[in-house]
């Protein structure tokens, strides 16, 4: 088999787990970094999709998602402390009961 196909084949379990986290967990800082894995492996399927054509499309397109990773870090933990200091809890659904009331 060749290396990029495995590579792919990993980026898709990283997706399928960075998934599954985001449905399963509650807690806000879990959900955060599912999204970071899942960035993580539609840049792993980028890199291995340019390797297996020989082309550096895919590792621009890396370039790109990397700082909106970082991003979305700093965005979510300045979100994440601010919602803390508010609601005392990081959990979602309480999050979301205390909205309604």
């Amino acid at each position: 088999m060749f290396p990029a196909n495995e590579a792919l084949i990993l980026s898709a379990i990283l997706f399928s787990l960075g998934v599954i986290a985001f449905i399963v967990r509650r807690n806000l800082l879990y959900t955060l970094m599912s999204v970071e894995i899942m960035l993580n492996a539609a840049g792993l399927a980028f890199v291995a999709g340019s390797a297996i054509h020989g082309q550096p499309d895919g590792q621009v397109f890396f370039m790109f998602i990397l700082p909106v990773a970082a991003a979305e870090v700093a965005i979510g933990l300045a979100l994440a402390l601010l919602i803390f200091k508010r609601c005392k809890t990081l959990d979602l659904w309480a999050i979301a009961r205390i909205k309604e009331e």
